[in-house]
């Protein structure tokens, strides 16, 4: 029979081959099994001197206290869960930056599980992950539809936020305004006299992309402006150039919105490369204003997003209890007046 079956709470003992439980510690210290718990818990009721001999058994065994049980004990862990996909993405690194400050200033830990883009994406799925680890409430990004999203059921008793423009019935969701971002965009080079403006979107799968699209087309067709269909590129410098090759060759407009700063950049450089000035002959605009740390003297007219603070906000949304009426939150964005928009000619 082993020390579980005997009732004893384990801890996990890298020194040995099996688990050090609390009785062991209890033991090699010649103190209670309460009072190794109190130790382990923080708890004040016990002399300096016990807690340090306490202290130095569980550090000699290898002892680390166990996170069912102290969640059983004490009801929370103290800790939010966090999924996204591919972490290396500036929108996600800095949404963590803030999620992290947030929890800093709160005392919380983030436990982070990452979804590879090959893997098949459900929030169910994804839930389940994250409710088999020590977490109190989870938040996951959602950078593409789930299949899953109108069924999805919230784990019971754990408070889900949804990074994602959709609104949905049980869950909060937090966002910044993609299909806002477009109205400051357009409205900005309709006020310049543009009338004849391109899109260039990211990846069909992109929700953020989609719903910028969705207001890029919204805006022409307020003003009775057919829209010519958009190209699409993959987020890159490198594909933005492609389609600037293309858009060069497109006499007839006079700006570009392009989805994404990354993609603006490699619009621009094949624009001028065809002979084509920016902004005398086509205004360009793109979108996050994720440049300035990487290019001197940026440019590009832009929309940025405080993605700090919606990390701030998905966090807070994450710790409540399961509120019964979700919200919906979006984050408005700024534009940023550069030097690649100017009258149409």
């Amino acid at each position: 029979m082993d020390r579980t079956d005997q009732g004893h709470t384990p801890g996990h003992g890298p020194r040995g081959s099996g688990a050090v439980s609390m009785s062991d510690v209890a033991a090699a210290a010649g103190v209670s099994q309460q009072t190794v718990s109190r130790v382990a818990n923080g708890m004040p009721n016990v002399s300096e001197k016990t807690r340090e001999r306490v202290l130095a058994a569980m550090q000699e065994l290898g002892f680390r206290p166990n996170y069912a049980g102290r969640s059983l004990r004490g009801g929370r862990y103290r800790a939010i869960g966090l999924c996204v996909y591919d972490i290396t993405k500036i929108g996600n690194l800095t949404m963590l930056d803030g999620i992290l400050a947030a929890a800093r200033k709160r005392g919380r830990a983030i436990t982070m599980i990452e979804m590879r883009e090959d893997e098949a994406f459900s929030l169910a799925e994804a839930s389940h992950r994250m409710a088999a680890l020590p977490v109190d409430g989870m938040i996951i990004g959602m950078s593409r539809m789930a299949p899953d999203f109108e069924t999805f059921m919230p784990q019971p008793g754990m408070s889900t936020v949804i990074v994602t423009m959709y609104a949905h019935p049980r869950c909060t969701t937090v966002d910044s305004d993609h299909y806002g971002c477009s109205h400051l965009v357009m409205e900005h080079l309709f006020e310049h006299g543009h009338e004849q403006i391109r899109f260039v979107g990211g990846p069909d799968f992109s929700i953020d992309s989609q719903f910028r699209e969705a207001g890029w087309r919204d805006a022409l067709a307020s003003r009775g402006i057919e829209p010519v269909e958009p190209l699409r590129g993959d987020w890159t410098a490198n594909s933005g150039y492609e389609a600037g090759v293309k858009l060069a060759r497109d006499r007839a407009a006079t700006a570009i919105y392009v989805a994404n700063d990354q993609m603006a950049l490699g619009v621009i450089a094949a624009l001028r490369e065809a002979g084509r000035r920016v902004p005398e002959d086509v205004s360009v605009v793109g979108i996050d204003d994720s440049l300035v740390d990487t290019i001197p003297n940026v440019e590009l007219t832009t929309v940025r997003f405080d993605l700090r603070e919606r990390g701030q906000a998905v966090f807070e949304h994450a710790m409540h209890e399961p509120e019964r009426q979700p919200y919906t939150v979006r984050i408005p964005g700024t534009l940023i007046r550069r030097r690649t928009v100017a009258d149409r000619a």
